[in-house]
């Protein structure tokens, strides 16, 4: 790739902010950024942020990844992600039966494989998160409760090797049978053990911490909470400097007092913005699935049936949006969906605009709308 220079009022590092600055790319990579210089790209009146991550994500523009029976599907998702901002993601499945797991982590392998998860066709694919089905049933949320299952580590072997060896996170409730053995072997093999949809009190999670749990899903939702007398897994989430805790940022799942207490607790070092959404974010109101289950979306909220809430239809550069608007810096919200995501999964060199990071950046105008998405220095969406 032939060296190019992007100019910007001002690029966010995200924690620093370098104003009149020139991005200098090449081969995929940030090499530089002056202050000043000449450019090839003028982007004069608008600011550079590194793009943002989701590593929790069920679907986009009416696609659902446990429902993808195809690579072409993904290639579309990947497309629908950088159209908000994403600039890499983990498809994330819900609890389904075997076949169905076997079948998405074959189709991401495929597409990982062959080359359509790095540079050029939307954002980067990362791996796969599994949310379930080793979870409670008992806090199932969305979930399907027929395919929700016991712990099985010769089962759980068989999707990390067709995937070839890209799952990247998994949920479990630690305090079912079998789940301790899983979180140490996931461990072991470099997959995040999640701690959500769990029942298990304080004392439980702790002792899946100790064993290499080190990630909470969605903290608050489905899971025991914060009571004077009885400590439920949110508190030893909380209580643990060595837990990254996801947070629905819609502002529909959790009080903004919530967030903000949670980063006032935490600190923003260990707090990460994911959506959560269903195949219905970007899209209008309507009927849409989600692991089989009808789902309801009307005036924001995303709903079983019964009024159960069913994912998000966030995207993320409405999270991005929500967090400034709750009072964030915005260097400090870009922590939260760009460089933590990142690190949450031990990607180093994603979520940072600095000498050395991938060139995957974002354009937002001074109201933080979206006027393009670089992947590897390649425009994947544009207005």
């Amino acid at each position: 790739m032939v060296q190019r220079r992007f100019r910007f009022d001002e690029v966010y590092t995200p924690i620093h902010t370098i104003h009149d600055a020139t991005l200098v790319i090449d081969n995929g990579r940030i090499i530089d950024i002056e202050e000043g210089g000449p450019f090839d790209v003028d982007y004069r009146g608008y600011l550079a942020a590194p793009g943002l991550i989701d590593t929790h994500t069920h679907g986009c523009g009416g696609i659902e990844v446990t429902s993808m029976k195809s690579i072409s599907e993904l290639s579309n998702l990947a497309r629908c992600y950088a159209s908000f901002g994403v600039t890499a993601f983990l498809p994330t499945t819900v609890s389904a039966p075997h076949e169905a797991l076997m079948r998405v982590a074959g189709i991401v392998r495929q597409y990982v494989k062959q080359g359509d998860g790095t540079v050029g066709n939307g954002a980067r694919v990362l791996g796969l998160n599994l949310e379930g089905p080793y979870i409670n049933i008992r806090r199932k949320g969305a979930q399907n409760p027929s395919a929700i299952r016991p712990p099985r580590i010769e089962e759980f072997d068989q999707y990390y090797e067709e995937s070839g060896g890209l799952v990247r996170v998994m949920t479990i409730a630690p305090e079912v049978e079998g789940a301790m053995s899983l979180i140490k072997h996931m461990s072991s093999i470099g997959v995040i053990p999640s701690i959500g949809h769990t029942d298990a009190d304080y004392g439980t999670v702790m002792r899946a911490i100790a064993m290499g749990a080190s990630r909470a899903t969605h903290l608050f939702d489905a899971m025991t909470g914060i009571h004077h007398r009885e400590l439920g897994a949110a508190m030893a989430l909380l209580d643990s400097e060595d837990v990254y805790l996801e947070l629905i940022t819609d502002l529909v799942h959790l009080r903004p007092e919530t967030i903000l207490f949670t980063i006032r607790q935490a600190g923003l070092h260990r707090v990460l913005a994911v959506t959560d959404s269903m195949p219905a974010a970007g899209l209008g109101e309507g009927e849409y699935e989600l692991g089989s289950l009808r789902v309801i979306v009307k005036n924001g909220r995303a709903t079983l049936p019964d009024g159960t809430l069913a994912g998000s239809v966030l995207t993320m550069d409405n999270a991005l949006r929500n967090l400034v608007k709750l009072g964030l810096r915005l260097s400090d919200a870009l922590r939260l969906t760009s460089m933590n995501p990142a690190l949450s999964i031990g990607e180093h060199s994603m979520g940072c605009l600095k000498p050395g990071c991938l060139a995957d950046f974002i354009v937002i105008d001074d109201k933080l709308r979206l006027m393009a998405t670089y992947v590897g220095g390649t425009m994947v969406y544009g207005k």
